[in-house]
């Protein structure tokens, strides 16, 4: 995918890129994003877009052999086999968590290294400094420690916050939390998006007018809201018989 295609899917929030991918009808509504057990620790940061880098982590015992820091190497070197930019993904093994998966030092490397961002079901620490970074990261917790942190396997599947990961995958995150985007709409998705933003405006333009409000005005608007909608969905279903 373009680096223009994941601009665009930039200028749009989370949740709006969730009710697109919604039109598709390509997945159950209730997957394919991340629980409320990841949080996003620095809201205002603009949304995370990139490609998944995944791994698993442990730090309640100490590594079988090497250092704390051991494979950051292979993560850099995994970032080399995606087709865009990374967001790294790890998967905390430890529950309940133990030590911090995530500092400075990680987090500098990573954007060093071209990475969107970090999410994890596991804790951070040196939020502060990372935050200097202006770097997002999703979280599960804080801990000040790192414990006998490791990385174990890197480039297989992970769960985390409820959903399972691949590496690779195209990742959208936000202050509201993180989705997956299906590949085979991600264009289709960034297109609509703007149609979909129009169409709340039926109804978000009437209830932010200033004066008198009725039900039954509000009702049209949500009539026309819903007619919008459908439309769209009907252009999305024709054009993918078409592909």
């Amino acid at each position: 995918m373009s680096h223009k295609l994941l601009e665009k899917l930039r200028a749009f929030d989370t949740p709006t890129i969730c009710n697109v991918i919604e039109l598709f009808d390509v997945r159950p509504r209730s997957e394919g994003f991340l629980d409320g057990r990841v949080r996003c620790e620095f809201p205002d940061l603009p949304p995370m877009v990139g490609y998944a880098a995944t791994a698993a982590f442990r730090s309640a015992a100490p590594a079988a052999g090497g250092d704390a820091y051991g494979s950051i190497e292979g993560q850099l070197e995994q970032f080399e086999r995606l087709p865009g930019p990374p967001v790294v993904v790890i998967q905390d093994l430890d529950d309940p968590p133990v030590g911090a998966v995530f500092g400075e030092v990680m987090c500098s490397t990573y954007l060093a290294y071209g990475a969107q961002g970090l999410v994890t079901n596991g804790a951070g620490r040196d939020l502060l400094q990372v935050k200097s970074l202006e770097f997002p990261v999703f979280t599960g917790s804080t801990i000040c420690s790192h414990a006998y942190c490791h990385l174990l396997h890197l480039g297989l599947p992970v769960r985390v916050g409820g959903a399972v990961i691949s590496e690779g995958e195209l990742l959208h995150g936000d202050a509201n939390g993180v989705t997956t985007v299906p590949a085979e709409i991600a264009d289709e998705v960034a297109d609509v998006a703007p149609e979909f933003i129009e169409a709340e405006a039926i109804v978000l333009e009437y209830v932010r007018e200033v004066g008198e409000k009725t039900v039954e005005e509000y009702r049209e608007r949500r009539r026309a809201f819903q007619a919008a909608i459908a439309r769209l969905k009907e252009r999305i279903g024709k054009r993918s018989q078409n592909v």
